[in-house]
């Protein structure tokens, strides 16, 4: 497994349990991209800038690209608006059973924020509100997981 860490993490920051079923069973981990992400509406394109040169280099098909960082930027963008920071993003590339590739977008922070510490939207409120529906539209599989290290989101998509 090649783990490549992209940007700062401090130490004492302890990447969350992750869910040991993939959507292929005895998937095996062949690449992982580890980013923290500011908690700042502002970083969701530069991270996003970040996933897209992890996908190039894994050589996939352009509809691939485009829907993973869709997916990538749904759970980002809910992370900043509705939870408690610090937040991490984990893409990984898993070969399963059957030689498929199944990518997988995982979004960690620290749980729901407090009513009273979400920000307000500035924009029309049409605008939000539809991105579990893109996730589930665009991913194989996905889902969300409490645990001790935060609330996690995660997506999976198949790659023959």
């Amino acid at each position: 497994m090649t783990v490549t860490q992209v940007g700062t993490v401090l130490p004492d920051e302890e990447a969350a349990p992750r869910e040991e079923a993939a959507l292929c069973e005895e998937a095996e981990e062949e690449a992982e991209h580890v980013i923290p992400l500011p908690h700042a509406a502002v970083a969701v394109p530069a991270v996003r800038r970040r996933v897209r040169a992890a996908l190039t280099g894994w050589h996939l098909c352009a509809d691939v690209v485009d829907d993973v960082l869709l997916l990538a930027s749904e759970l980002l963008t809910n992370a900043v608006v509705h939870a408690l920071p610090p937040a991490t993003l984990r893409l990984s590339r898993l070969l399963g059973h059957g030689r498929s590739t199944v990518l997988r977008v995982e979004v960690t922070d620290m749980g729901p924020a407090p009513a009273a510490g979400r920000p307000a939207s500035e924009s029309a409120p049409d605008e939000h509100g539809r991105g579990i529906d893109i996730v589930m539209a665009l991913s194989d599989r996905c889902g969300v997981r409490e645990h001790f290290g935060g609330t996690s989101r995660w997506a999976e998509v198949v790659v023959s």
